[in-house]
């Protein structure tokens, strides 16, 4: 990011002359009060809202992104919806149901891989959310509250992804 910053419309700035460079390999946590406007950065450095001035360069190809609030009101299952999102994103549909399968497993999802995404708790609906940005090795992965909601086991496999992400030459923010 180089002198970075974004309101909306008139408003006032959510944020102003951000300059931040992330490195593979690199992890780095944003901190700041509530309102101060991280969200709003982690959603520039992932692509999903551009600055009002300044500039981002040097995105990878593979950016994998959670929100701080996954909300997902959908009657597909939990492991459907990871298989569509592996589609998007370029596996084919055994690649993408294999590695959303893998990744569920490992979270511990409660409910299990047929369960409906609108019937799983904020953190199991965090676990999906977390399973679908790592479906397809990110060069960058961008965390928003990444351990909000989630349980206690699943804090130390989410250190663990963000460690093997950072291992494979991934930048984590």
């Amino acid at each position: 990011c180089e002198a970075v910053g974004r309101r909306y419309g008139r408003g006032r700035w959510i944020l102003r002359d951000v300059d931040m460079m992330v490195s593979a390999g690199e992890v780095v946590a944003v901190v700041g009060s509530n309102g101060s406007g991280k969200t709003t950065l982690l959603r520039i450095l992932a692509g999903l809202s551009k600055p009002t001035e300044g500039s981002v360069t040097g995105r990878p190809p593979h950016i994998g992104y959670v929100p701080d609030r996954f909300t997902a009101h959908d009657r597909m299952s939990a492991i459907s919806y990871l298989t569509h999102m592996g589609r998007i994103r370029g596996l084919s549909v055994s690649a993408a149901r294999t590695r959303g399968e893998q990744l569920l497993e490992r979270l511990s999802l409660v409910g299990g891989r047929d369960a409906s995404l609108r019937t799983l708790s904020k953190g199991n609906l965090q676990k999906v959310a977390l399973a679908q940005a790592l479906l397809v090795q990110p060069g960058l992965l961008v965390l928003d509250e990444p351990w909000s909601g989630l349980d206690a086991s699943a804090h130390g496999v989410l250190a663990e992804f963000i460690v093997e992400a950072a291992a494979q030459g991934g930048a984590v923010v």
